[in-house]
């Protein structure tokens, strides 16, 4: 025989806590003048009946659905994770929910995003590079009227909120570590160029090598995609030259395991033959062997500063523009003095 057992209403849930159906509903919306001590008192007799608001029904009522999107573009999985995770964590024990919209190229469809947004009945989104840096998404969000925080955006911070590191800083920092080992021959493995991340990192390096007289040779420049297999590619484009590279900066995580890969194809030992570093200290990074060096980007709280940005504007509290995030320097196994040094 199967027994069917009721759910609970906000009617039990009342008469548990000797409150009316009504006050319920008021500690649920979390309506003013509602004591701490009834809140607590609903709250228990909502827990002991395993009683749960209707989500839906309380997006009616207030017009809101009470979403949040986190919105980005393919990148790599343990950066995605640590953006779910982030916002996520903001959004425990609050009556928002998160969406999570991947798209496959800001760049060529930016109307993309609005649209997506509006068919999910979103309150507000979470952009993640490139479309953090999309003027057209922005201007579309505010023209529907969709609340948007910024993580990582390098351009035009006033015309959202926004979360930032020092792109260029970070990055100029890896490579003159690179220059204090004794590294004259760097190679540099691009991330994608629809990311603004890709031309500030590369200012970085630059102003790091050209601090220390080096030019920036071309040819030791190569494409990549933010993913280990574009990684892989381009590290054998650059060990491939007669004059290979004793050191190659590998502008995230996933492509310096790529380059790692590459390395071992051409029987190289890292690092004793080539100290390759990257960016973001992914996990990837805390696992590969060696383990990489590495500028530590902080993506799970940016993105839950992000979320926070969000709930803020839904809810007319007042918050910060932009807040700045600070990078660290991660030094492990791939990286040595170069050979002809030893």
């Amino acid at each position: 025989m199967i027994v069917e057992h009721r759910r609970a209403t906000i009617i039990d849930v009342g008469r548990l806590a000797k409150v009316s159906a009504k006050t319920v509903s008021r500690v649920f919306n979390n309506a003013p003048h509602v004591s701490d001590e009834l809140k607590a008192r609903v709250h228990a007799a909502a827990r002991e009946l395993d009683y749960h608001p209707n989500v839906l029904a309380q997006a009616l009522v207030r017009r809101r659905s009470h979403l949040i999107g986190l919105i980005y573009e393919k990148p790599s999985a343990s950066y995605v994770v640590e953006l779910q995770r982030g916002v996520l964590e903001r959004l425990q024990d609050e009556r928002y929910r998160l969406v999570v919209i991947p798209l496959s190229s800001v760049a060529e469809r930016p109307a993309e995003v609005v649209a997506l947004a509006r068919s999910a009945a979103l309150d507000g989104v979470v952009l993640a590079p490139p479309a953090s840096d999309n003027p057209q998404v922005l201007r579309d969000l505010e023209a529907a009227g969709i609340c948007c925080a910024r993580i990582a955006p390098t351009r035009e911070l006033d015309l959202a909120h926004g979360v930032t590191i020092d792109d260029v800083t970070a990055a100029r920092q890896v490579a003159e570590y690179l220059i204090r080992l004794g590294h004259r021959s760097i190679g540099i493995i691009k991330g994608d160029p629809n990311h603004a991340a890709s031309e500030t990192r590369l200012v970085g390096y630059t102003q790091a090598l050209t601090a220390a007289g080096i030019a920036l040779d071309p040819a030791l420049v190569e494409d990549g995609n933010f993913t280990r297999e574009s990684g892989y590619v381009a590290g054998h484009r650059l060990l491939g030259r007669t004059s290979r590279p004793t050191a190659i900066l590998a502008q995230n995580d996933d492509m310096a395991v790529g380059a790692l890969m590459a390395a071992r194809d051409a029987g190289l030992t890292v690092p004793n033959d080539l100290s390759i570093v990257g960016f973001d200290d992914s996990e990837i990074a805390q696992v590969s062997w060696p383990t990489i060096t590495t500028v530590r980007q902080p993506v799970y709280e940016m993105a839950m500063t992000a979320a926070d940005m969000v709930i803020a504007q839904l809810e007319a509290r007042s918050c910060e523009r932009t807040i700045a995030h600070s990078h660290e320097l991660v030094i492990r196994g791939s990286t040595t003095r170069p050979p002809d040094l030893d």
